[in-house]
């Protein structure tokens, strides 16, 4: 089906070659944003009920009024408008994002993967040293994605217990568990339907939940704790790593057929040591960035002071320099950001990047 062959669509249940219904889930699977507005003259109120739980927009029963079909299409069209705008401001949001902006050939490689793995519903396996971009990576392949329309649901498992991750991930129904309180849980596997699922630090889960969530991924199906019922996703996970998998694999701390499952492809973030020569387009970022927030003057850096900046191995990558910039921005009194308004250890990198010529 082609997903840009239509702003909004009018579907009619009755079909001479089949169920509209089929025709409906479809489209809703295929393209979660595009509103469906359902007609049928033998329609009744558990019909429409039924449409409407199944992803439709609107329900109209035949013979059409034209009025109502005129309302129901003018809603359907501010939708329309809506997700279009948000779609655009969440592009413009990540295009000019600094962690991604480079002159370098490792992030050009980066880049050109995110282009071709976004529009598609593959699985991405995000490795790399901590603070170099994962998230925000994570992020651009699903805002420029078809799923676009709903947010990405992220979860960090390295911040949440194995037990508590178990329930998050799949939910639980009432009571299933002490302290599980007396409502129904719903997991983030099934708040994230139609969507993008991010699970950040995915190395940190433990054997018997990898095995849990291999089986949901290849039968795209979730059983909440406590529960019985089998329930149908469908989801694009996007999962990240700072830690080497194939070695996990080899000790046994990760399970082989997760990883292959998680990593149709890989997307490698390079340390901020390896493209050095985007250090000043990013630190340019951060200074317009974060010197609008904190209503300060600056508008750049002194060349020694970049000098130090290049030098310097930042163990902590991006998020390490931003970290710095912000510290300099408010140590300093000009408009320029000198060496010493840079920690110790950067000053000395200076130094010892000479020593070594």
């Amino acid at each position: 089906m082609d997903q840009d062959a239509a702003d909004i669509v009018l579907l009619d249940i009755k079909l001479p070659d089949g169920s509209g219904f089929t025709l409906l889930d479809r489209i809703v699977q295929e393209s979660p944003s595009l509103p469906v507005i359902v007609a049928t003259g033998y329609g009744d109120i558990a019909m429409a009920v039924d449409a409407m739980q199944n992803g439709a927009f609107d329900f109209i029963a035949k013979p059409i009024d034209a009025p109502i079909l005129i309302r129901s299409l003018e809603n359907a069209g501010d939708q329309v408008k809506l997700y279009r705008e948000l779609g655009q401001l969440r592009r413009e949001r990540w295009s000019d994002q600094y962690w991604v902006q480079s002159t370098s050939k490792s992030m050009d490689l980066v880049n050109d993967l995110i282009s071709k793995a976004a529009p598609t519903p593959a699985s991405v396996l995000l490795t790399g040293e901590t603070g170099t971009g994962k998230s925000l990576v994570a992020g651009l392949l699903h805002t420029q994605s078809p799923r676009s329309g709903k947010a990405c649901v992220t979860i960090n498992c390295a911040a949440i217990s194995d037990h508590m991750l178990e329930s998050e991930l799949f939910g639980h129904e009432a009571n299933a568990f002490t302290g599980a309180g007396p409502k129904r849980k719903l997991g983030l596997m099934e708040v994230a339907d139609g969507s993008s699922l991010f699970l950040d630090e995915i190395s940190t889960m433990k054997a018997d939940l990898q095995a849990k969530l291999l089986r949901a991924l290849e039968d795209r199906v979730i059983r909440r704790v406590g529960g019985t019922k089998e329930i149908a996703i469908d989801i694009r996970l996007i999962t990240a790593t700072n830690r080497d998998i194939m070695q996990m694999i080899s000790s046994g701390e990760f399970r082989e057929d997760l990883y292959y499952r998680l990593n149709v492809l890989e997307i490698v973030m390079p340390p901020l040591r390896d493209r050095t020569e985007d250090i000043p387009a990013l630190t340019g970022s951060f200074i317009q960035s974060l010197a609008l927030h904190y209503g300060n003057q600056v508008t750049g850096v002194r060349p020694r002071a970049m000098e130090a900046l290049i030098s310097y191995k930042w163990p902590g990558n991006i998020r390490d320099l931003k970290n710095t910039i912000e510290r300099a921005l408010l140590l300093c009194d000009g408009n320029q950001i000198d060496i010493g308004h840079l920690p110790k250890e950067i000053r000395k990198s200076v130094n010892s990047a000479k020593c070594k010529k």
